[in-house]
């Protein structure tokens, strides 16, 4: 498959222009324009840029890309090193940020609630990143930690009480802990997001509704198979 109708499909599966991002998304470095072997992970670090070079990747689709709004511009240090390494192999890097969250079948946020369970039925937020939905009877959120920590192969950390019965829950994957009030004032009875932050664990205690950060999210939703289509283009997944 040519590169250029990888990104063409990605770009009217995914349709990036629906948001106003904090990074560039789709083709951010150019690499070789046929592509028969693509590397799929969370972040373009230097341990998935290894891995897609020692497994002959033509191309990375990644969550987490580069040229982020208000970061160093000056390709230095370890950006030189990551850079270097695509064009002295040739790779392809694609990569889409937010509408990667937004998607609702392919989505983090829609894999998420696939995996854990959960229906939804109502988005909020900026853009309508977060997730609203409930459950189909009520659970003891230890249950729910519980199942996220087998899902994510780690306990999550819990701000909330254990033995409290959730209904109505929201979620967001990624950086999502500025959601969280918004998420109280809708009703729901947990939120589950990627990050924590000292302001948070008071919010959740003074609120009652309880808080689930969940480090791992990207790695959850990105090691779910969603697609259904075969491709003639080889797909490997990584858990960086």
């Amino acid at each position: 498959m040519k590169c250029q109708e990888l990104t063409r499909y990605l770009e009217q599966l995914l349709e990036p222009g629906r948001f106003r991002d904090y990074c560039p998304n789709g083709l951010q470095v150019e690499g070789r324009p046929e592509v028969r072997r693509l590397i799929a992970g969370v972040t373009a670090s230097q341990a998935l840029l290894d891995a897609a070079v020692e497994r002959g990747a033509d191309a990375l689709l990644v969550h987490h890309g580069w040229f982020w709004r208000g970061e160093e511009g000056r390709v230095t240090g370890l950006r030189k090193t990551r850079l270097q390494t695509l064009l002295q192999h040739d790779i392809n890097l694609i990569a889409y940020h937010l509408p990667l969250d937004g998607h609702p079948e392919f989505g983090n946020n829609a894999q998420l609630a696939r995996r854990l369970g959960w229906t939804p039925n109502a988005r909020f937020g900026e853009q309508d990143v977060g997730w609203l939905g409930t459950l189909e009877y009520p659970t003891p959120i230890s249950a729910i930690v519980d199942r996220v920590g087998r899902e994510l192969q780690r306990p999550p950390l819990l701000i909330g009480d254990g033995d409290r019965l959730v209904s109505r829950v929201g979620w967001c994957s990624g950086a999502a802990q500025g959601l969280f009030e918004q998420a109280i004032t809708l009703g729901v009875d947990l939120y589950l997001s990627g990050e924590i932050a000292e302001q948070t664990v008071h919010l959740a205690r003074e609120s009652g509704v309880a808080y689930l950060p969940s480090r791992n999210l990207g790695q959850l939703c990105h090691r779910t198979n969603a697609r259904k289509k075969p491709t003639p283009v080889s797909i490997a997944g990584s858990g960086w």
